[in-house]
């Protein structure tokens, strides 16, 4: 065979290498070997491509080639092993980004070098669509990343006429691909660049910051066509497998989202959705118009937990932030020694992406038996002693069952509130990002713990010790 079979037999191997890395993701169980697949398929593959004749006749090529890959290389193995598995959803939009930018300039490229040769129109058209999805991706993301790192406020950013705005550019770029494809002009095309990252800020800043994961879902979505389109541009069945998968998985993760939170993903988009937050009263659940809740002690709930015969923790972004992943599992192991049966209750978008909270318990080497998603969950809620909702609001608010007109309403949320006694682990009485109040904290079943949630967990421990 020739070398050119070789590296297609080779190509064809590390697409069906991403395709069982992706099965692998699916699992927190087999998350880890399904990275290392995938990374392994991915190394591979741009090995062989060193022996694309066309690569290897240029010398220019190859150094430049083998530059960028030292330089991505030194920038991206720090930033991974060092950032912080809450801050893992900004990571994952910053990189994204950087690929739907990759992927437009390599169209633009690509359009510059033939266009003296009047490209057909097919050819063109894969261009305008890698220039277009590739720079709404990397604005968008970079927008992403600025609201989840906190470089901007988290929430909606919106102005009159906004979606008028946006629907006009949305045209002017439409007429300006419409022209590109007919005249093959670089400059329409540079113009239309430049307005498409217009459109990716002015399309991500309405949207909230509890909603960006499912906006960063989506822009990973158009990356990956945005590559598939690359493919098509440079002739690499690789690249358009590769950012088919991505495109494919990152709508059915956006699918997924949606769904979790019981929203339409228009509403998700278009709604500036948690632009105004109401508190009831104080940060503690004080001042003039506070409702009565009823506070604990982290000693007198200590005496409950230990003497309860089951008890489920419900984890909610709080828990990531205060980084207290490692402090629940050790209250869990206190528990479990005095015959506690413990079992966590998962919502399916209790950290910032679903699995994130998967990941974060299993880095505190959190039994697998332990974590039980929300639908497992549930039915157990009914025999459960203590409900302990550590960081968890709007997921476990029953508003989304029995108020219609409640902008959560339908929201799949774990059933806390069918617990003989709920513990809420909270900073304040400040509402969640819906920004409406949780019926659940004023229920006479309930008791407050304001704190942040590590600390009090720690408290919480040496009292179930000392029971």
């Amino acid at each position: 065979m020739t070398l050119g079979t070789w590296r297609d037999l080779v190509y064809l191997l590390a697409a069906i290498g991403f395709i069982l890395a992706l099965k692998g993701l699916s699992s927190p169980r087999h998350a880890r070997r399904g990275n290392l697949l995938g990374a392994a398929a991915a190394l591979v593959a741009i090995g062989f491509t060193f022996s694309d004749p066309a690569l290897r006749s240029s010398g220019r090529n190859l150094v430049l080639a083998v530059v960028a890959m030292v330089i991505g290389t030194a920038i991206a193995v720090p930033a991974a092993r060092k950032v912080k598995m809450t801050a893992m959803p900004q990571m994952v939009a910053i990189f994204n980004g950087v690929g739907g930018g990759a992927a437009a300039l390599v169209a633009m490229t690509v359009f510059l070098i033939d266009a003296p040769g009047k490209p057909a129109v097919y050819r063109i058209a894969e261009v305008i669509f890698g220039v277009l999805v590739g720079c709404v991706s990397l604005a968008g993301s970079a927008i992403a990343f600025a609201k989840l790192q906190e470089l901007m406020t988290g929430r909606p950013i919106t102005y009159p006429a906004q979606q008028v705005i946006n629907a006009l550019i949305g045209l002017v770029i439409l007429g300006l691909a419409l022209a590109t494809l007919v005249t093959g002009s670089t400059p329409l095309l540079v113009v239309m660049a430049v307005l498409s990252l217009v459109l990716g800020v002015i399309f991500v800043l309405p949207i909230g910051g509890a909603d960006v994961p499912v906006l960063i879902s989506l822009l990973n979505s158009f990356t990956g066509l945005a590559v598939a389109a690359s493919g098509f541009t440079l002739n690499s069945n690789l690249l358009i497998i590769a950012g088919t998968l991505v495109g494919a998985s990152g709508m059915l993760l956006t699918q997924m989202m949606s769904k979790a939170m019981g929203r339409s993903l228009p509403n998700i988009l278009f709604s500036a959705f948690g632009s105004v937050v109401t508190a009831a009263g104080g940060a503690d659940g004080t001042g003039a118009d506070a409702r009565p809740v009823k506070a604990g002690t982290p000693e007198d709930v200590g005496v409950l937990l230990a003497y309860a015969n089951k008890v489920a923790i419900v984890p909610g972004y709080g828990l990531a932030v205060a980084q207290a992943q490692h402090t629940a599992r050790e209250l869990a192991d206190a528990l479990a020694e005095r015959g506690v049966e413990v079992y966590y209750a998962i919502h399916p978008v209790a950290g910032r992406m679903p699995g994130h909270m998967n990941v974060l318990l299993a880095e505190a080497n959190v039994p697998y038996d332990q974590l039980k998603e929300m639908d497992d969950a549930n039915p157990e809620m009914g025999t459960t002693d203590v409900a302990l909702v550590v960081g968890a609001n709007d997921t476990v608010n029953p508003a989304a069952n029995n108020t219609p007109g409640s902008p959560i309403y339908g929201m799949p949320i774990v059933h806390a509130d069918q617990a003989k006694q709920v513990i809420f682990l909270k900073r304040s009485m400040r509402p969640g990002f819906a920004g409406i109040d949780n019926e659940l904290l004023y229920d006479p079943k309930t008791t407050m713990l304001f704190g942040d949630a590590k600390e009090t967990l720690t408290k919480l421990v040496a009292a179930v010790g000392s029971a």
